[in-house]
């Protein structure tokens, strides 16, 4: 059937005759269909889907297919379809009535869902039997009812005469049945509740086909008494029953009886629902408790419209308005109607709720489909005499109740064709009231608010009051006026679609009249504010600059105690931006704004900074200005000499008295303003570079382009001089003022012109040298300025012709090694639990993680990364270590160069990048102490002399190698004895100290010119900093991190190992060794520790046996310190282990030209000492010693000769003990001293 009924819809009348012949179920009321698709409003099986109403309407055969048997079933007995209605009338009838009392009783039986099941069928059957025994009376009217002559004298056949009463017969037993069953209303309450099985059919309770098979019933009685009316054409009278008047009852008296009935029926049960709605749910609480109520309502409408067009009835609006007057008269008045209607508690409400939700039924054709283009049926009589009640203001109404009411009239004059009454009638209420705030007290006013924070935001308002489709929260989010403004916007933009301008002056003369000089002073603030939103819709409706003219006209009217107010700029600034958003000149209105502005900005410039409730009147204006003009220029297509009137001189004055606050939203609001023209520059450009533009266009081109001209000047001239004086003050946000800062440059390369003339002539250039590679300028707003400008490659491109590049990496080098200059203005206690990482702010870390990322990308640095052969490598998040790699990758392609010539360029070059590089770290080095920024500094540059030493070893850069070891490693405090240098300052020169000896090393190997300072230097830092980091205690296993020996540990070449420890061994000698009698150096013991450390790890050379064992024989003699004996004991074991397994005889005889030395100075004093340090030699290399017996043998003699007391028996015996040591050699030599008389 569903398929049947939409493809009928497309059909002509007479086709849809031709469909197929099979019985068609008649159709019925149901809310049982599937609609989760959301397309469907009614059952296929209804009246409307299945096409009975059109039929009707037409007057065709209400069922072509059905009952074409010559027998039929109804109720389950088999009657002759042509007689039966007129043979069996009132038989029928009383078996319709029974069979209604069997479904009735099936009420009382408890519905749970064992029993659904049958008492679904059987309610069903029942039903079905009712229903298609209704559809034969109306088949047999229009197929077998003759119309009988009743002037004829000729004999008629009885069946005939029968016949000839069916159509009174039929009014008395439609008019039985309607009585038997009652009203509507007067049903029990119903469950509409269903159940669904597991085949996934609904059951549904024996109440609900109850309540369907009424609405049924009440239908089909109007559809059989229409067709007997068009099929007779004459009234028929009843013979049973008389109306109400006591007149005999007929089919249109009963037709219009039952109809009143049917929509009182109606009305009580919407007023049932109606009761449990609230105001604010009105428009989305439906009045229908199923489909099937809804369709009806529809049905009746139809219905009720065709016979009007026909004078047999009243229109459905007349009907309906009838009995919705009832509720206004009074009880005396009143006529008692058929049946009784419960009297609302809000008659007013009622009326209009239901009055909106039935309007919306006549979008609906008579198969049931929504359609906007059909033209609905208004009812304007009677709402504007509800109106006229809703708004008396005798009654108090209140305003949640007219927010309701006025709702649900805009929903009517989106339904129906403009009423320019309903305008003017509430208008005169509101001109009364506008000073009202139109509030509920319990509801937050959402769209008050908006409206009072910004121009932009009232112009909202008016964009949505002049919406075509509004919101249904329009309740809880506005005010009564402001659904008033929407109703005035929807009326004069239909009104004026219609009929021209006629409309708009009607209006225009009601509201104005209402203006004038007394009603004007008596706006209060609320007041003044429902007065520019009024205007403002007018204005976007009808004619802008006549409304526009007329407020400025009427605002002169204002009491003094409003020229403080913001609200006056925020609606002028709305009428500005409504030109702008409709294209219109607003050089007036700009001329008087902005000349308002600069005596605003005049007066914060010498108001007091005390004075914060001056100022902060003050800056309110003045935000407010600057959020228009922002505005204006964002929203305007292209500018015009009034534009430029908008940046007059103002701002000078106002940038000079902004705080930091302030500054951030001036600041903005330059920014905006030059994204803004720089992208209309650009539009401009492409149009002027197409192909065949014609003359006239551009002229025009160049004309706008000659105005964007004069605006960026202007922006030039009021705020880059601010701009530029701030570069090193920390008033202006550094964030803001690099942001500024690069917009003006982006500028400035787009329309170099227009730059002021202390930049020209490459005004790009000035800019970049201003923000970008000045030295002076804080690193946080150098690395975002950069950034900015970085990201343009067309910018990038113009510059890549000029050392650019390398100053550019020169500011990122400083913007790295200066990341912790800020801290030192903190205790640097505050940073003592953070990380390096966190002392920076996350910020200041993403910009330059940005513009390292950026910088990668600059050609020079691909070159450089490609040279070195690592440009394969990811770029490091952390800038820090993005710069290690940089600084090494630049000394390794100096490395690789052949030519002399590339490398001299290449030093150049590198010394180009660093610039200044010892200012960017002097902060660091003062009194004030940052240990993160020390760490950093002494880190990197150690990285640069390393990995930079072959460039370092060029005479170009050799004077920065020495002023950057004079610098970190041997300032005055290092060479002063009394002084210490701070824990921070030392614990990174020791983290850092390899590096730098490690590349001086290299220089010295490497440099062009052997350079006794830098070979100075080198031992200068050796000597100051071996002692400052030997431990404490003199233990070897403590000596594992000391940065010197880290440096020879670490050195890559052999060469490079060479020049450190015999520059190390020749410190040692001359600082630790070099003592006389009994004045020690100080931590003797740690020395001989650090010496031991250095021989294990390196291997022993025989020309620094010759410089430290000297002094270890020295300590061994003169020193009676256990500790000091111990370690000077095992460095001479291994001096003569590795001798012995060095390089044989050379490395025997230079130990035996240093003991014999040794002997022949401190033999004749230390003579014991001397044996026994022998003795230890003798146990490692007897040879050693026994070339040394001829010395020692010879210092005996001179020693008893120098004393003259003959032998010296205790000398001889402990010489003895030494030879005793010494083998066969050592025996004779002990003989022969035993043969010496002498």
């Amino acid at each position: 059937m569903d398929d049947g009924s939409v493809a009928s819809t497309f059909l002509t009348d007479s086709l849809e005759l031709e469909l197929g012949t099979e019985w068609c179920k008649p159709p019925c009321f149901s809310c049982a269909f599937d609609d989760r698709g959301g397309g469907k409003h009614f059952s296929g099986e209804s009246y409307l889907s299945s096409g009975a109403l059109k039929r009707l309407i037409l007057n065709l055969d209400p069922l072509p297919t059905n009952f074409e048997e010559d027998t039929v079933e109804i109720f389950g007995i088999q009657w002759v379809t042509e007689t039966a209605l007129v043979n069996s009338s009132r038989v029928l009838f009383h078996l319709f009535r029974q069979q209604l009392y069997n479904l009735e009783t099936l009420l009382q039986a408890s519905c749970d869902f064992g029993k659904i099941s049958t008492l679904h069928c059987k309610a069903e059957s029942i039903r079905q039997r009712c229903v298609t025994f209704l559809h034969y009376v109306k088949v047999f009217i229009f197929r077998y009812l003759k119309v009988q002559n009743a002037e004829s004298h000729v004999p008629v056949h009885p069946y005939e005469a029968l016949e000839a009463q069916l159509p009174s017969v039929l009014v008395d037993e439609l008019q039985g049945l309607l009585l038997y069953i009652g009203h509507l209303s007067e049903l029990p309450s119903i469950n509409l509740g269903v159940f669904v099985n597991q085949n996934q059919i609904k059951l549904f309770p024996p109440s609900w086909h109850l309540l369907h098979l009424h609405l049924d019933i009440h239908w089909l009685v109007l559809e059989i008494l229409h067709m007997l009316g068009e099929k007779l054409k004459q009234v028929v009278y009843g013979h049973q029953f008389m109306n109400l008047a006591g007149d005999n009852l007929t089919n249109v008296s009963l037709f219009e009886e039952h109809c009143e009935n049917l929509l009182c029926d109606l009305i009580s049960l919407s007023l049932n629902r109606y009761d449990k709605v609230r105001p604010s749910e009105a428009l989305v609480s439906h009045h229908c408790p199923c489909p099937c109520i809804k369709e009806l309502w529809v049905l009746l409408i139809h219905l009720l419209d065709h016979r009007n067009k026909w004078s047999l009835s009243e229109s459905f609006w007349n009907w309906l308005n009838k009995l919705l007057k009832r509720f206004f008269e009074k009880s005396s008045d009143q006529r008692r109607p058929s049946v009784p209607i419960i009297q609302p508690r809000d008659p007013l409400g009622f009326s209009w709720w239901i009055i909106t939700h039935v309007a919306s039924f006549y979008q609906f054709d008579r198969h049931g489909a929504p359609d906007e283009m059909r033209q609905m049926e208004s009812n304007w009589n009677f709402v504007e005499e509800l109106l006229k009640k809703s708004i008396n203001v005798q009654d108090g109404i209140l305003e949640e109740q007219l927010r309701m009411y006025l709702h649900c009239c805009l929903t009517l004059c989106d339904f129906w064709e403009p009423n320019i009454t309903i305008v003017t009638t509430l208008w005169e209420y509101y001109s009364k009231n506008l000073n009202s705030s139109f509030s509920i007290s319990w509801l937050p006013l959402k769209g008050l608010v908006n409206i009072i924070k910004s121009p932009l935001s009232m112009l909202e308002m008016v964009k949505t009051c002049c919406c075509d489709k509004q919101d249904h929260d329009l309740y809880k989010s506005n005010s009564s006026y402001t659904i008033f403004l929407c109703i005035l916007a929807k009326v004069l933009k239909k009104a004026m679609k219609n009929n021209g301008p006629h409309p708009w002056k009607q209006v225009k003369g009601r509201i104005y009249s209402k203006f004038h000089h007394k009603r004007m002073e008596e706006l209060t603030e609320v007041g003044l504010q429902n007065f520019f939103n009024l205007f403002l819709l007018l204005a976007a409706v009808a004619e802008l600059e006549d409304v526009a003219s007329h407020v400025l006209g009427l605002l002169k009217f204002l009491k003094p105690a409003f020229l403080t107010s913001s609200l006056i700029w925020k609606g002028q600034m709305a009428f500005l931006l409504m030109y702008t958003q409709k294209n219109l000149d607003i050089s007036v209105l700009a001329e008087k704004f902005s000349g308002a502005f600069r005596e605003k900005a005049k007066e914060f410039l010498v108001s007091k900074n005390d004075d914060m409730g001056q100022r902060q009147t003050l800056w309110t204006f003045l935000s407010i200005y600057m959020d228009g003009v922002q505005e204006v220029f964002e929203t305007s297509c292209c500018l015009h000499p009034s534009h430029e009137k908008l940046l007059n001189d103002g701002f000078s004055m106002l940038l000079r008295a902004c705080q930091e606050s302030e500054l951030r939203t001036v600041l903005n609001f330059l920014q905006a303003v030059l994204a803004r023209i720089r992208s209309m520059h650009q539009q401009l450009c492409q149009e002027l570079q197409k192909e065949n533009v014609d003359l006239i266009v551009q002229s025009s081109l160049l004309a706008k382009e000659c105005h964007l001209a004069a605006v960026a000047s202007a922006l030039w001239r009021h705020f880059f001089s601010f701009l530029k004086s701030q570069r090193m003050s920390q008033i202006v946000p550094l964030s803001q003022l690099a942001d500024a800062a690069a917009d003006f440059t982006l500028l400035a390369m787009d329309m170099p012109s227009t730059a002021p003339s202390d930049l020209q002539p490459q005004p790009v250039i000035s800019m970049i040298q201003l923000f970008g590679w000045d030295d002076i300028l804080w690193p946080q707003v150098v690395a975002r300025y950069l950034s900015h400008f970085l990201q343009n490659s067309m910018l990038c491109e113009a510059l890549s012709h000029s050392s650019f590049q390398a100053l550019t990496i020169r500011s990122w080098i400083r913007c790295i090694l200066q990341m912790y200059v800020k801290n030192l203005s903190v205790p640097d206690d505050v940073f003592i639990d953070l990380s390096p990482e966190q002392a920076v702010e996350k910020e200041y870390m993403e910009q330059l993680t940005e513009l390292t990322r950026l910088l990668f990308k600059l050609s020079e640095v691909k070159n450089i990364f490609s040279e070195a052969q690592v440009e394969y490598l990811p770029i490091p998040e952390d800038p820090r270590k993005a710069l290690v790699r940089f600084l090494e990758a630049v000394g390794i392609t100096y490395g690789n160069l052949q030519k002399l010539s590339d490398k001299s360029a290449m030093v150049t070059k590198s010394l180009e990048y660093l610039g200044e590089i010892l200012k960017y770290i002097k902060p660091y080095l003062g009194k004030k102490i940052s240990s993160a920024g020390l760490q950093l500094t002494y880190r990197m540059m150690g990285i640069l002399v390393k990995s930079w030493a072959q460039i370092f070893a060029t005479s170009k850069a050799q004077k920065l190698l020495f002023r950057i070891i004079d610098c970190l490693l041997l300032p005055h405090t290092v060479l002063q004895q009394e002084k210490e240098l701070p824990a921070p300052v030392l614990t990174a020169i020791q983290k850092s100290l390899p590096l730098y000896l490690q590349g001086m090393c290299i220089v010295c190997c490497q440099s062009q010119n052997p350079n006794a300072y830098l070979n100075q230097l080198l031992g200068n830092v050796i000597e100051q900093y071996v002692g400052r980091f030997l431990p404490a205690s003199p233990h070897v296993s403590d000596l594992g991190q000391h940065p010197v020996l880290l440096a020879l540990r670490n050195s890559a070449t052999v060469p490079l190992m060479s020049t450190l420890k015999k520059c190390i061994v020749q410190v040692i000698r001359k600082s630790y060794f070099e003592f006389k009698g009994s004045l020690l150096p100080p931590r003797l013991a740690s020395i001989l520790a650090f010496i031991l450390q250095l021989f294990k790890e390196t291997n022993i050379d025989v020309s620094e046996v010759e410089l430290l064992l000297p002094g270890i024989l020295k300590c061994l003699v003169l020193v009676n310190e256990p500790q000091v004996k111990r370690l000077a004991t095992e460095n001479l074991q291994y001096m003569v282990k590795a001798c012995r397994v060095g390089s044989g005889g050379e490395a025997a005889a230079q130990l035996t030209a240093v003991f014999r030395h040794f002997i022949q100075d401190y033999g004749m004093r230390y003579d014991y000492q001397i044996y026994s340090i022998l003795e230890t030699v003798a146990a490692l290399d007897q040879q050693v010693v026994i070339h040394l017996i001829s010395t020692l043998t010879q210092s005996l003699k001179d020693s008893e000769r120098k004393w003259g007391l003959g032998r010296n028996i205790a000398q001889r015996e402990a010489y003895s003990k030494l030879l005793s040591h010494l083998g066969q050699v050592g025996q004779d030599e002990m003989q022969r001293l035993g043969n010496d008389d002498t």
